[in-house]
């Protein structure tokens, strides 16, 4: 018998708890493997209230399962930092293999748990903290590991991508697509990690460490949000044949390495233009197998549970086997970060500027004396105003150039508020 416990009874706890149990025979059968709950620790009653736990399995203290000499694996399912971080370097210390969801931590101070989990031939298993129910950590990890990964392109948050779809196919402001994100439970009362792009940084992180096998940082990754993105931008990038997403996106030129998560128009023919609502979807490529996508449910309580008990059952085969293969991140000493800035791709710009002669062609000396080439443009249509929007595509262009060319054009007198740039992902196809 292998003993499971789990801390936090929340969406994720819920649906782990319901699996094991639920499908207790179908897993023993699968498997051979007899996996049983021993202890399941919350602190909120509310999360315990309705739901049908075994008698005498709660505890309100997570160190009745730390500390629990018949609990081989430990479930750490409360997110955030501390105490998720103190519970996992216990558990790990008490020679406790360690299954957890928590992107954020694993993303700010996974190395340090590695280590730990290393000291004391334990593992540490995280499927479940990237995408939901898609296996796309095992896939890196193990399927593709024959091979030099050099691009990745994910939709990893199901907010920002909910969001944009709505706007897409429905032509409403960002604000109303927000709320009935909220409305509908897909976005939290405060959706500043969802929509500026920092929940999915936090999963990119945990990708380019397997993929890349290299120790990057948060602070190593650009990372923006797609609150300043309007219907208009959206109507744009489908005329010239794109889609606008919230992408990550991660390159290993021969060891440069590039990590950023933003806004991006891609092409309506790339397989990652038709991911909608809130699902996710990540595409791989290998230098022997090319690309893959792997796409799918990216939360909610049953579709994560089922990743977190994928890591339960690798795990139980390994501990009874008494397997001493331990798997923790290798690095190497031989990459290195592209500096910011230096990116080149071409760009999606739009400015507000007075509809009158001369306009356009001192916005393009600008660009041009910043080494900047227009390839396509379009106004939109006087406003009572007197002010139109200006829509321009350009040829490659580097980043830093971009920068300072835009904000050059904000400080013209016949430039009205803040320019917007989008960066144009051409997917590696």
């Amino acid at each position: 018998m292998i003993g499971v416990g789990i801390i936090g009874l929340g969406t994720v706890g819920t649906g782990t708890y319901r699996i094991l149990t639920e499908h207790k025979s179908l897993i023993q059968e699968k498997t051979g493997l007899d996996i049983k709950v021993i202890r399941v620790a919350e602190t909120d009653p509310q999360k315990i209230k309705g739901k049908r736990i075994a008698g005498g399995l709660v505890t309100g203290d997570a160190l009745d399962i730390l500390n629990d000499p018949r609990i081989d694996i430990v479930v750490e399912l409360i997110g955030g930092i501390r105490p998720a971080y103190d519970y996992i370097a216990h558990a790990l210390k008490k020679k406790k293999w360690v299954v957890t969801a928590n992107k954020a931590l694993l993303a700010e101070r996974g190395d340090m748990l590695f280590r730990i989990a290393g000291q004391n031939q334990c593992e540490i298993g995280f499927e479940a903290s990237v995408c939901g129910g898609i296996p796309v950590i095992r896939a890196i990890r193990d399927g593709l590991i024959g091979n030099r990964i050099t691009y990745m392109l994910g939709i990893l948050n199901g907010t920002s991508n909910y969001i944009l779809t709505k706007m897409t196919d429905e032509g409403i402001s960002f604000d109303n697509a927000l709320r009935n994100a909220q409305q509908h439970g897909f976005a939290e009362k405060d959706p500043t990690f969802d929509i500026e792009g920092i929940d999915a940084a936090h999963k990119l992180a945990i990708l380019v460490r397997l993929a890349f096998s290299y120790p990057i940082r948060m602070a190593d990754i650009v990372t923006g949000g797609i609150s300043r993105i309007e219907p208009m931008d959206i109507d744009s990038a489908k005329e010239f044949g794109y889609r606008i997403k919230l992408l990550a996106i991660a390159r290993d030129d021969n060891g440069l390495i590039e990590a950023r998560v933003e806004p991006a128009m891609i092409p309506l023919t790339h397989p990652m233009s038709n991911v909608h609502g809130v699902y996710n979807a990540v595409y791989v490529v290998g230098d022997k197998v090319g690309p893959n996508l792997f796409y799918g449910r990216g939360a909610g309580s049953e579709p994560t549970g089922s990743a977190v008990v994928s890591d339960i059952i690798d795990m139980a085969h390994r501990i009874r086997g008494k397997n001493n293969f331990i798997r923790l991140p290798i690095y190497t000493n031989s990459k290195e970060m592209k500096k910011g800035g230096e990116s080149s791709v071409p760009y999606y710009m739009r400015f507000t500027a007075q509809d009158r002669p001369g306009v356009l062609s001192k916005i393009s000396g600008i660009l041009a004396q910043h080494n900047i080439s227009i390839s396509a443009v379009t106004q939109k249509g006087r406003k009572e105003t007197g002010y139109v929007p200006i829509v321009m595509l350009t040829h490659e262009a580097v980043e830093g150039n971009l920068k300072k060319a835009t904000a050059a054009i904000d400080r013209l007198s016949f430039v009205r508020g803040r320019s917007l740039y989008i960066r144009i992902e051409e997917g590696g196809l």
